[in-house]
């Protein structure tokens, strides 16, 4: 009985020291990490900002109608490029009948005035001929009458306006709608037999079309109040549209607004750019863009990943870790300049030739640990 109680503690012994020297191997087994080290470089770097808005083009113009009516004919479909004089559309004018009639008894009124007026006109011409009246007497009559015919002409062409749109005989001055400019019809608002009314001092008017040259467009867009100090009239853009893949468009900045507005908690103002737009590439009113602006550029510096900085904790200063021997390092403090998010300017701190500490980097998982830390998990 001894002896097999004997035996089993001999197993169990035997068993733990094997186990301890199978974890003590798989502790060893891992290697020390090893810092790789990257060294500072001369480049150039690019500080840029991106304001997102859209083209429109430069000048839109609004074609209204003279008079009111009704839209009787449309000639031309949107996207259709005119020249200035040419016939969009045609105006069949309805007459207000209250208008109408008092227009109507304001000539039946001058025809009675003028009647009055030619009677005694005639009678006196005859005695002035015989010398019974004096020229001044005469005069004043004969001005009456020229009067008298004048207000007659002035009622029956006001009458022609109201009840054909125009105090001609074909109403053409008015009731046709013209381009008054070249360039490509955009929207025709409008349908036939719409009602249209002019515009006034009341009212501005139905629009019957907009028409605008789309060879000269500008950018509008964006930028945030931190950024739109940096800017100034005369930069450089590059337009990047999302309707055309692989291509950018040259802009010149050219307004910037004197005033912002808030917009989601943050202050955005307003920034205009005229657009160099090629022959070969049609762009339409309203596509979305975005405008690359350099905000500062620098060249021939000295610089380093900006992955490769760390910040004290305490202060929130910059520094790196240089390599002083092997896998041995010790931290300088730097001072920085310009990045554009991937390098960082170095202005003081380190020199060119030091070794810099990739404290960072992540070294990939050997085949097969994982595996061994997930089975002694198990156990």
């Amino acid at each position: 009985m001894n002896k097999i109680v004997k035996y089993i503690l001999i197993g169990l012994l035997v068993l733990a020291a094997l186990w301890a020297a199978v974890f003590f191997v798989k502790s060893n087994s891992k290697s020390a990490i090893t810092y790789e080290t990257s060294t500072p470089f001369i480049s150039s770097i690019e500080k840029k900002t991106v304001a997102t808005g859209k083209v429109v083009p430069e000048d839109e113009v609004e074609i209204k109608p003279q008079i009111s009516g009704i839209i009787q004919k449309i000639y031309l479909k949107e996207g259709a490029k005119v020249k200035a004089g040419d016939l969009i559309a045609v105006i069949k004018v309805v007459p207000n009948e209250q208008s109408l009639n008092q227009s109507r008894g304001r000539v039946s009124n001058a025809k009675l005035a003028l009647n009055n007026v030619k009677i005694e006109y005639d009678r006196n011409k005859t005695l002035f001929d015989r010398g019974v009246i004096s020229s001044q007497d005469f005069n004043s009559l004969q001005l009456q009458f020229n009067q008298a015919e004048q207000e007659l002409k002035n009622a029956k062409a006001d009458y022609q306006i109201i009840r054909v749109g125009s105090a001609g005989g074909s109403a053409t001055a008015n009731t046709n709608i013209r381009a008054t400019v070249p360039g490509t019809i955009l929207e025709i608002p409008v349908e036939e037999g719409d009602q249209v009314i002019q515009s006034n001092n009341f009212n501005d008017g139905t629009t019957i079309a907009f028409i605008a040259d789309l060879g000269k467009m500008i950018f509008e867009g964006k930028v945030d109040e931190g950024e739109v100090g940096k800017l100034e009239i005369g930069m450089a853009l590059k337009i990047s549209l999302g309707a055309i893949e692989g291509k950018e468009f040259d802009a010149v900045l050219k307004f910037i607004a004197p005033k912002g507005v808030e917009e989601t908690g943050a202050v955005q103002f307003k920034i205009e750019g005229d657009v160099t737009v090629d022959d070969d590439v049609l762009i339409r009113a309203g596509y979305s863009a975005n405008a690359s602006l350099t905000l500062e550029k620098k060249d021939s510096i000295m610089v380093i990943p900006e992955a490769l900085l760390q910040f004290d904790k305490g202060t929130d200063k910059p520094y790196v870790e240089i390599a002083t021997g092997e896998q041995q390092f010790e931290r300088k403090d730097v001072e920085i300049g310009i990045s554009d998010g991937v390098n960082v300017e170095i202005i003081s701190g380190i020199t060119e030739d030091e070794e810099i500490k990739i404290w960072n980097k992540t070294e990939p998982i050997k085949k097969g640990t994982e595996e061994d830390d997930e089975e002694s998990t198990e156990d």
